[in-house]
């Protein structure tokens, strides 16, 4: 099973566009008749909500349904991890509403495999505050320090290094990504926590405001993977936020933070853009410049604005960069089969099939108010993928967890996207993992139940799914 892998990786390593089974000596993985295939399944009308079902089994025959084949031997990206965004707000309510045994069953439930566990891999959290904390902070706020002489990443040791120190104790190799809203206000044009731009006389100082950073939680026993440079660097309305032009990213990139980075030994990666799949060519512009682009790993979306596709158009144009999904909401407002049959199709799917190596919802806890936010500006109307009752501390399980977790619990770090086939609406993808087990994921995005045939090598498999229904298969 080791050489399966290998030589998978190899085969990704070889091109970026996927390999065929002319690549390999000969097709991989036979199975038998009565291999049997294990079945998770999410209803829009939640009578199934990530129940795992009677499990069913491949036999050697024909079909007349809609097949969905999968096959091992084209081979895409490896994965990262599939998770959310433990934003400021998510921490306090884990810290605050939460007694130590109650967190820890949680944590453990969201952050292991075993048992009803969902195995999150991957999370997003704020450098700085975001709009999901109780109020606006920076580390280095007050009148201009450009020695940095007053850093510090206390307001974090609140509640997100807590937390974060008791996931890492159950999952020390969890990946973490860390995204500013804004600069510190005196570093911006407007003096002001909102909107602005970043001072090009404070360029350097920013950068080396990262490295404290990454410095500063390393200490804390917190690795930061990644960075992208600035959430949403076209969007000027959120408190805190900051635009920051794609020209102007570049230059921060390749004169200042890119720099600040290799003088002081800081391996985190560097990701760019962070923003909407409308402009693929905003990140495109800036790997166009062979000096940047050696400093950058990847580009990051978020798709409150055009197609997912866009983020195979950079993947077309650079196809030796990494591409992340890092941010998509759920409102509390919205409708819970909609957006489970829209975000899988779109992100869970759509996302891993156009080159990312990741797939982040957004906030992972709220309020029954969506509380904390900041005030004019923050998001109001942010359900997180737990609801955290203010009062009694009961928690709920919303759509987005259930999303997440269709894919976190069987896709796991360094599973491999492989061949697959989207016929009459079924959208799906497929992967092989690590220990070499083979995951497909279906959403049937019709307005009536589906039958159809999971195909792999000369075996089949006749099931269904009601309209908007999930389901995850792994044999």
């Amino acid at each position: 099973m080791d050489k399966l892998i290998i030589r998978l990786i190899l085969c990704f390593v070889l091109t970026s566009y996927g390999c065929s089974k002319s690549d390999h000596q000969k097709d991989v993985l036979p199975i038998e008749t009565g291999a049997t295939i294990n079945v998770w399944q999410t209803t829009g009308d939640k009578t199934n909500l990530f129940n795992k079902l009677t499990s069913i089994v491949f036999k050697k025959d024909s079909t007349h349904t809609a097949t969905l084949t999968i096959d091992s031997t084209v081979v895409f990206q490896s994965m990262d991890g599939f998770g959310f965004s433990l934003t400021g707000g998510s921490a306090q309510l884990m810290m605050e509403k939460l007694n130590i045994a109650e967190r820890s069953n949680l944590l453990r439930e969201l952050f292991l495999t075993s048992g009803k566990g969902i195995g999150i891999s991957y999370l997003r959290i704020s450098l700085g505050a975001s709009d999901l904390d109780d109020h606006v902070f920076s580390y280095d706020d007050g009148a201009a320090d450009v020695s940095l002489s007053k850093f510090s990443i206390d307001p974090d040791r609140a509640h997100l290094v807590p937390v974060l120190k008791e996931i890492l104790s159950l999952n020390p190799d969890i990946k973490i990504v860390a995204s500013p809203w804004s600069a510190p206000a005196w570093m911006k044009t407007n003096n002001d926590v909102k909107g602005g731009s970043l001072r090009t006389d404070y360029y350097k100082v920013y950068a080396d405001y990262f490295v404290k950073y990454i410095q500063q939680m390393a200490s804390e026993g917190i690795n930061i993977d990644a960075v992208t440079i600035q959430n949403e660097p076209e969007n000027p309305g959120n408190t805190p936020s900051m635009v920051m032009t794609s020209a102007q990213q570049n230059d921060f990139v390749k004169n200042y933070l890119g720099p600040a980075f290799k003088a002081s030994n800081i391996k985190t990666k560097i990701i760019i853009y962070d923003h909407n799949c409308d402009h693929p060519d905003y990140p495109i512009s800036i790997l166009d410049d062979a000096v940047t682009k050696d400093y950058i790993d990847g580009s990051a979306f978020h798709m409150y604005l055009g197609d997912i596709s866009a983020m195979s158009n950079v993947h077309a144009a650079h196809p030796d960069k990494n591409l992340y999904f890092t941010e998509q909401w759920t409102s509390g407002k919205g409708d819970f089969a909609g957006d489970l049959r829209w975000h899988v199709k779109n992100l869970i799917v759509g996302a891993p099939r156009n080159w990312s190596r990741t797939v982040l919802e957004w906030n992972l806890a709220a309020d029954e108010n969506f509380n904390p936010h900041t005030s004019n500006g923050g998001c109001t109307e942010c359900q997180g993928a737990l609801t955290i009752n203010s009062s009694s501390g009961v928690i709920t399980r919303n759509v987005s967890y259930y999303i997440i977790a269709h894919a976190s619990k069987l896709v796991r770090p360094g599973s491999i996207r492989i061949g697959s086939n989207v016929v009459d609406n079924l959208y799906n993808v497929a992967f092989i993992t690590p220990e070499g087990k083979k995951v497909l994921i279906v959403v049937n995005d019709n307005d009536s139940e589906k039958y159809f045939s999971i195909g792999y090598h000369n075996y089949s498999v006749t099931t269904s799914l009601k309209a908007g229904a999930v389901g995850t298969y792994s044999w």
